[in-house]
């Protein structure tokens, strides 16, 4: 029908409902409903506009549809990604920041709102006149209005505000009273809210978790492999309260047994109850510096469904028999029943394997080292089939009692963390393998290869830096480029080179086809190994026990297949969205951190060049922008094809990987800027 409708407005602009009804000779009231959505869906696709006399066919010329960025207190600015105009705000009122509008380009006034996208604010209580009025976290350049006083406001109270009437002033109601902005923790806390994330689980979640029960009962242990006998550990952080896995292992004489035990958490969790709505919606825990906001109530995550030591556990378990050479010769998968013996640490297990005793360790000993030598021979097989290893950093920000960053530094791997994680890869390989060679639907984790024009920018470096790299960006394979950059490891250019490779990788998410991983060099792959904290782990778990253990008909195949497409894309969205915060988080306590360090004086690396600077990042992680206003001693031209600074008088620049020496000048904490100079022998300016 949207064909035969759109065709009318070729003849004509302007059509009113009932001429359009008349015009395609409608004779039912069930093409009459079909018109009415079709109509619908034109406007909301931006073909159409209604005016509420006629329907007209939108003119590109004499609209534009974007979202409203707050510039000023005089003016917005809108734009598609191509055009953008400015509009006074005293022609448009009712409007707020990021609505989602329709403006006529020759007035520039807004016809149509289409959505509001923000409708929770968080903010401070202030006292000004006399009175209390709330003062939003972000600046909106706009007036607020609380229609009812909630009495127990107090000067500095934090609160989430939703709005009620996008009118100027805005009005707004306290929803939620957060705590003193001056406790510790609420500034997060504030930035949690501010964005959306879940709080709190809802009562229909409490009464389930009532019946859910705090130990194995004896029905929990039918249809299980009762791997109890086995000696069985974790290996986590030392503030982790959260198991997802734990591991077994035996040394054979053609190699390893290894035992992958995760957590069973779809025992628990049944599809469609409240729990699993509440963990659909979250998708996954977020982890920020001082608290996680677990996917799975604490009931759940931090007991029943967490593997801690001296109880039973009920688990999902995949067994790999490993050979000499560290191939995985055959697995199982299949329901089980665990006693964990140790809870270890990533610390004491590093402190242990570089020898050092760790007494309360003796009863494992054999078995870490044991897996220790199997980790090396899986590890050699991941170097061999070309799995890429990019130089990441994470940092630890360590908060005082008060909530305040003290410090920041990099956090340290040692070969504990390596150990765990080529145990859980070859497990989710084994997993995946399983689902998709029996044609069984599976949440796969997807990471495909780059984009050739993103590619092309890894031999624009290497050229730039007289590296020997022919490999063409459009037949980029996995283990040239991992070879490429094992090469170089010694090589002062590796940082620069691991930096642009990974910013040139595709992102990783999830689909409900088997499409490869690139990274790791896999064709097969999915996430298995952390249902307390990702959903797509619950998905394959259900998955594993519906068609493998249950032997369920097939019958629901294409409908499950289908299902997961559909929540493959709600999945990896909350997973871009976790990132986003926990990134937000992090930036926003190293400005805090960065607070007190003004003024002194650093060396960095050079980690982003554009027009407007470059990003230097320290050694502790800190990155801050050097603006290209601040180098005084010459003008300098920004170079695409080499990520460079160019000195236009002179043979000057600033590129990918250097070293600079910085002294910190400034600090945005709200936003989570840090600002550097160059320090005055770099620069001829003075400091």
């Amino acid at each position: 029908m949207e064909d035969k409708i759109l065709a009318l407005f070729d003849q004509k602009q302007n059509w009113t409902l009932n001429e359009i009804e008349a015009a395609l000779n409608l004779r039912s009231t069930e093409a009459f409903v079909q018109l009415v959505k079709t109509l619908n869906v034109l406007e909301d696709k931006h073909i159409l506009l209604n005016n509420h006399h006629h329907y007209m066919r939108m003119d590109a010329n004499q609209y534009l549809v974007g979202k409203l960025k707050d510039i000023s207190r005089f003016e917005w600015m809108l734009s598609d990604g191509v055009q953008k105009i400015y509009l006074p705000k005293h022609k448009n009122e009712g409007l707020f920041v990021d609505d989602l509008v329709l403006v006529d380009i020759q007035t520039k006034k807004v016809v149509r709102v289409y959505e509001h996208t923000i409708h929770q604010l968080t903010g401070t209580m202030v006292r000004r006149k006399k009175q209390l009025v709330f003062h939003s976290d972000i600046d909106y350049h706009c007036e607020f209005q609380l229609k009812t006083m909630d009495h127990s406001l107090r000067p500095g109270t934090k609160v989430v505000a939703q709005i009620t009437n996008y009118a100027r002033p805005v009005e707004i109601k306290i929803s939620e009273i957060i705590g003193n902005e001056k406790d510790p923790g609420v500034d997060i806390t504030s930035m949690l809210y501010a964005n959306k994330v879940r709080m709190h689980f809802n009562e229909k979640v409490q009464k389930e978790l009532k019946k859910i029960p705090h130990e194995v009962r004896d029905q929990d242990r039918e249809n299980r492999v009762d791997l109890r006998s086995l000696i069985t550990f974790t290996i986590d952080g030392d503030d982790a309260k959260d198991f997802d896995d734990a591991i077994s292992i035996e040394r054979k004489p053609s190699g390893y047994r290894l035992y992958v035990h995760i957590a069973d958490v779809s025992h628990y969790v049944q599809t469609k109850s409240a729990i699993d709505r509440e963990a659909f919606a979250r998708s996954t825990s977020i982890y920020v510096c001082d608290r996680v906001i677990p996917m799975l109530p604490f009931d759940l995550s931090n007991g029943i469904c967490s593997l801690n030591p001296n109880v039973d556990r009920c688990t999902l378990t995949v067994q790999m028999e490993i050979d000499a050479t560290g191939h995985c010769t055959s697995y199982k998968i299949y329901p089980s029943l665990i006693h964990s013996n140790q809870r270890c640490t990533y610390k004491k297990v590093n402190q242990l394997l570089e020898g050092n005793v760790v007494s309360e360790y003796a009863r494992i000993r054999n078995q870490l080292f044991d897996l220790e030598a199997c980790a090396y021979l899986l590890e050699n097989q991941a170097k061999e089939r070309g799995a890429i290893q990019f130089e990441t950093k994470e940092p630890a920000i360590v908060l005082n009692d008060k909530g305040k960053a003290v410090d920041v530094y990099e956090k340290t791997r040692g070969y504990a963390e390596e150990m765990i994680e080529q145990c859980m890869i070859l497990a989710n390989v084994c997993v995946a393998n399983c689902l998709h060679q029996a044609h069984l639907p599976c949440m796969y984790r997807v990471h495909l290869k780059p984009n050739p024009e993103k590619a092309s920018t890894i031999n624009t470096m290497a050229l730039a830096l007289h590296l020997s790299y022919d490999i063409m960006p459009d037949e980029i394979e996995p283990k040239v480029l991992a070879q490429f950059l094992s090469s170089l490891e010694e090589n002062e250019a590796y940082p620069i080179i691991s930096m642009i490779s990974l910013r040139a990788m595709e992102k990783a998410y999830y689909d409900a086809d088997c499409l490869g991983h690139f990274g790791l060099a896999l064709e097969e792959y999915c996430h298995f190994t952390s249902p307390i904290r990702r959903y797509s782990d619950l998905v394959v778990h259900r998955m594993l026990r519906k068609y493998l253990f249950e032997k369920q008909d097939r019958e629901q195949v294409s409908k499950d297949i289908h299902a997961i497409g559909q929540q493959a894309e709600h999945v990896s969205e909350k997973e871009r969205e976790a990132i986003a915060i926990e990134r937000l988080v992090n930036d926003y306590k190293k400005a805090e951190y960065m607070q007190k360090n003004i003024g002194r004086v650093y060396t960095g690396m050079i980690s982003g060049v554009q027009k407007f600077g470059f990003f230097v990042e320290l050694s502790n992680t800190i990155e801050g922008l050097v603006p290209v206003h601040t180098l005084m001693d010459d003008f300098y031209i920004f170079d695409e094809d080499t990520l460079t600074l160019q000195a236009r008088s002179q043979k000057k620049a600033y590129q990918l990987g250097q070293k600079v020496r910085v002294v910190c000048t400034g600090v945005d904490v709200p936003k989570g800027h840090v600002e550097f100079a160059l320090t005055t022998s770099q620069n001829g300016k003075k400091h």
